[in-house]
């Protein structure tokens, strides 16, 4: 298949970058993070999650961020609402779409949610169903979907099982992600194919993290397969509380530069996203762990 012309990205760092930081991010700092994307021509964020603050407590101000935001006609914001009561909440801030997630791995399934993945899938259920009734979309986070902390490298058979799962419940499109940034391009080719079984090219999008400094070259395979969409965080934000030593999210200023390069489409103005990342990074107190932000940002200042 020939390589994607344009592609989307969802920009993940207002939740799945913020998420893992020890000091609070206050509400407004997480609002204005948000509308410097949009500004930037983001056209999908995920804005928070839905969980308990005991667990997440830099999710807390879930309501106030949502509420907050001056939505612009034609960006989706979604949310991660890790079951029914999660979703209950949600409900009343609208957001254009759900997320819920499942593992390739049992191990992880454990340590991340204290379940198998089939009951996972089980409570997810009721979630999906609501979320369509009501007209909101949803989206199935595929976590270590090339390899675990715990189990080490998985097969592409576990990928095509839960994804087949996650069809099965009425997920309407799926991430592909590489949560420890472990994968190499034929591996996470590997796990692309296995989802695409059940989940048509409109509806697959690909999640690296740059832990061994992969995740751009994972980028091109996917591309290579014709996947047009991706997620990244702003300023390499993130990272994998259930994994040590796994880095950030792949920075979407470096995605976009590499795309920009390459001739395809994002419709996104790079000068405005280097700004966003730089807002954040300047509230986190550190550089943007990006290499083409901090480039750009130093060729600016010279």
């Amino acid at each position: 298949m020939s390589i994607p012309s344009r592609v989307k990205l969802i920009d993940v760092g207002p939740r799945d970058g913020l998420q893992n930081e020890k000091s609070p991010v206050p509400a407004e700092i997480k609002i204005a993070l948000v509308h410097h994307l949009q500004d930037a021509g983001l056209k999908e964020i995920e804005v928070t999650s839905y969980v308990s603050p005991k667990w997440v407590p830099q999710m807390a101000d879930n309501h106030e961020v949502m509420q907050g935001v001056n939505r612009v006609a034609g960006v989706r914001y979604s949310v991660l609402t890790p079951n029914l009561k999660g979703y209950e909440a949600a409900v009343a801030d609208r957001p254009d779409e759900i997320v819920v997630f499942g593992s390739a791995s049992e191990a992880f399934s454990q340590k991340n949610i204290n379940c198998s993945i089939a009951e996972s899938i089980e409570r997810f259920a009721p979630v999906v169903e609501a979320a369509l009734a009501a007209g909101i979309g949803v989206r199935g986070a595929m976590s270590c979907t090339v390899g675990c902390p715990y189990e080490g490298e998985i097969a592409p058979e576990r990928v095509e099982y839960l994804a087949g799962l996650l069809q099965g419940i009425g997920v309407q499109r799926v991430d592909v992600a590489d949560t420890i940034g472990v994968g190499t391009p034929r591996k996470v080719q590997r796990a692309l194919e296995a989802t695409l079984k059940y989940f048509g090219i409109d509806d697959v999008s690909g999640h690296f993290h740059d832990t061994y400094g992969q995740a751009l070259s994972n980028t091109l395979a996917a591309l290579e397969l014709g996947v047009w969409n991706y997620q990244s965080s702003v300023a390499g934000l993130g990272g994998c509380p259930y994994a040590k030593g796994a880095t950030g999210n792949v920075a979407t200023e470096d995605v976009v530069y590499m795309l920009h390069g390459m001739g395809i489409e994002t419709g996104i103005d790079l000068d405005k996203l280097i700004d966003a990342g730089a807002y954040i990074s300047g509230f986190l107190n550190r550089k943007p762990n990006s290499r083409a932000a901090n480039a750009l940002l130093t060729k600016r200042a010279g």
